[in-house]
């Protein structure tokens, strides 16, 4: 460690009335840190319009004179004083024009709160209207780019269109089939424990069945991709948009909504029915098993019971729900990749809001759809 009266010291000399010469000597090291409001806080800096810093003995140094000058620097962008370092050593020059040749992402820091609740509150409800404008773009570029699917004018690869109905298909059956039938079997455990009460056994098929095929088979479907698929497009997308893959295909003149998000909707709106049905499927085949084992019943009896109860609409029920939370979660994962600012950091938060934002999609779309469904009477 330097001894302290070789510690770093800043001397202050006023050459002109706008001119203000900042001697630098001594030790500058973490042990030996030197203060920036020494500088910020005095009237003469204030005042003057060029500050110019010079070596005048300076021993020792290292980051922490970086931070001292970087924080120097930002106090003269901020009053408009022009700042000159050519009187330090040559590597603190350098080193510093490092530091400064690519500028701050400031769009990839997260705000600080700071402020009354008012102005805070103004600030939320700004960014959420915000939000919502851009959602509502995306929404109508996606449109456009369906209606040039439908009669053939989008510009997208079929292969990766296949390749994404793979993905969201057959790769997702594992996780699909180990949920539903789990479910299927809570379910007829619930209603076993309540049903017993009143010597209704039998009606445990019914619910299983109605609760599997109305409710939960579609239910369960949206969310286990919202968690596998729709955070899997907004990585994909975001790590693109840090690549700047993205960028590259615009300046290509390839629309990057046809090109990307496009096969991904279609994909998953086309998957996830036929997930919705295999869902119900092992749903009841799990609510069976508790019945047959648990109850006893006869297995034909158990299926007997179960489509008695079930009607076609019933199924068209869970279908429209489960392609409706298909393109929920198409819609959200997308919008969050492509929305992803430009760092490491960000492609997490872009994954991890296109989750929630799927999840909280899909609830509130059941609930618009169940409410529906009974104001029509079924």
């Amino acid at each position: 460690m330097a001894p302290e009266d070789t510690a770093g010291r800043i001397e202050l000399r006023r050459i002109a009335s706008d001119i203000l010469e900042v001697q630098l000597c001594g030790h500058f090291t973490l042990e030996q840190r030197v203060a920036s409001e020494k500088i910020t806080s005095n009237d003469a800096a204030k005042t003057a319009t060029h500050i110019r810093f010079v070596d005048a003995g300076i021993e020792t140094w290292d980051s922490s004179l970086l931070t001292f000058l970087m924080n120097i620097r930002g106090f003269c962008e901020q009053h408009r004083i022009e700042l000159d370092l050519s009187g330090l050593p040559e590597g603190v020059q350098r080193l510093i024009e490092l530091a400064t040749a690519v500028p701050d992402r400031r769009e990839d820091r997260q705000p600080i709160k700071q402020g009354p609740f008012v102005t805070r509150l103004g600030l939320k409800t700004m960014e959420t209207w915000h939000g919502f404008l851009a959602f509502l773009r995306f929404l109508g570029e996606a449109i456009v780019a369906l209606v040039h699917f439908v009669t053939r004018r989008a510009r997208y690869r079929s292969s990766d269109l296949w390749v994404y109905i793979q993905e969201c298909g057959p790769q997702a059956l594992g996780i699909v089939t180990l949920i539903s039938v789990l479910v299927g079997a809570i379910l007829a455990f619930v209603g076993v424990i309540q049903l017993k009460m009143f010597g209704a056994e039998i009606y445990v098929a019914n619910l299983v069945g109605l609760g599997m095929v109305v409710e939960m088979g579609s239910l369960m479907t949206g969310i286990i991709l919202a968690g596998r698929t729709g955070a899997a497009f907004a990585a994909q997308l975001g790590t693109m948009q840090v690549n700047e893959e993205i960028d590259a295909l615009v300046t290509m003149g390839i629309p990057p909504m046809e090109y990307l998000v496009l096969p991904r909707i279609v994909a998953l709106a086309l998957m996830t029915p036929l997930l919705v049905i295999y869902a119900d499927v092992l749903g009841i085949l799990g609510g069976a098993v508790v019945g047959i084992f648990a109850l006893d019943m006869p297995a034909t009896l158990f299926f007997k019971q179960t489509f008695s109860m079930l009607t076609l609409w019933h199924c068209a029920q869970g279908m429209i729900k489960g392609t409706t939370f298909g393109v929920v979660v198409a819609l959200a994962g997308c919008l969050r990749g492509m929305q992803c600012g430009r760092s490491a950091s960000a492609v997490g938060d872009a994954t991890t809001s296109a989750v929630v934002t799927s999840i909280v999609a899909i609830v509130m779309m059941d609930a618009m759809w169940t409410f529906i469904f009974m104001v029509r009477g079924g």
